[in-house]
């Protein structure tokens, strides 16, 4: 009786949804990261960024939240290169059991002094590299879903590389010698290093440093004399200092372009990719005249 019961009960079993396994919970350091590992990820995990769009890494003090959302984390992403000193801390103090993904770990750093440049995403074929390092993770916390995430990573790796083509392309069109570019702060040595751009950095790697009269001094000169025409403010940076530059030399600042941190979903930077794209657009608009 009993038997005949599961038997004739079967045909409903089998129809009855099956359960998925919930997502992956990620926790990314900043946005950019945090765009990457979802790219990767898909529909396989759920991404936080700790730090926010248009919210700048380098100053970011971290909330009770985030050490919850780090506790209770399956994967942990951070770039890496002594960029989130706050997170070096937090991780201990949070108890979590996550692994710890260090995005940039493949990259050639640029030593500056006793300090590395952490700002390595802004060349693509450096994303790449962080591509494989987040996929890599990922598989390992989501064995069963490995060849999934190989797949979407391999196709993530081919946009990017095809967009480093395109931005090589853009920026041969300005002669070398009006490659030169004025910012916040010093964050686009790769991407200049890759594409034959002198970027000067205002308050250099850090934005909590603030230069001397002496040193602004020199900078306004120095656009001055070499009559540099593409001068930007980051989205997460205080204009106040690079306006003041900007009025003494009388040059006029360009739109703003995007260094550590995404647009909001709504902006023209709201993925990593269109951060690349929209910021090459400007820059080379800007050097051409």
């Amino acid at each position: 009786m009993r038997r005949r019961a599961l038997l004739a009960s079967l045909p409903a079993l089998l129809a009855a949804p099956v359960l998925a396994a919930a997502p992956l919970a990620v926790v990314a350091s900043f946005s950019i990261l945090a765009d990457m590992a979802a790219e990767v990820a898909g529909p396989l995990a759920s991404v936080r960024s700790l730090v926010g769009r248009d919210q700048d890494v380098h100053v970011y003090q971290p909330r009770p939240a985030d050490l919850l959302a780090i506790r209770s984390a399956g994967l942990v992403v951070m770039n890496g290169l002594d960029l989130e000193g706050w997170l070096t801390r937090l991780l201990p103090a949070s108890g979590t059991k996550a692994p710890v993904v260090v995005a940039a770990e493949k990259v050639t750093p640029r030593h500056l002094g006793q300090g590395l440049d952490p700002h390595a995403w802004q060349n693509p074929q450096n994303g790449v590299l962080y591509v494989h390092a987040i996929a890599a993770a990922l598989a390992r916390a989501l064995p069963a879903q490995a060849d999934d995430i190989a797949a979407r990573a391999t196709r993530y790796e081919q946009e990017l590389t095809a967009l480093d083509a395109e931005i090589a392309a853009e920026v041969a069109k300005v002669p070398p010698g009006k490659r030169r570019i004025l910012t916040s702060h010093d964050a686009f040595f790769y991407y200049g290093t890759r594409y034959g751009i002198e970027f000067i950095g205002v308050q250099g790697l850090d934005t909590e440093f603030e230069p001397s009269a002496a040193a602004i001094a020199a900078l306004i000169r120095q656009i001055r004399e070499q009559h540099i025409r593409a001068v930007f403010v980051e989205n997460m940076a205080n204009p106040a200092l690079i306006d003041m530059v900007a009025r003494e030399s009388g040059v006029k600042p360009g739109p703003r372009v995007y260094s550590d941190a995404l647009s909001r979903r709504s902006g023209p930077a709201a993925t990593y990719a269109a951060m690349l794209r929209t910021n090459t657009q400007r820059f080379v608009a800007a050097m051409r005249g």
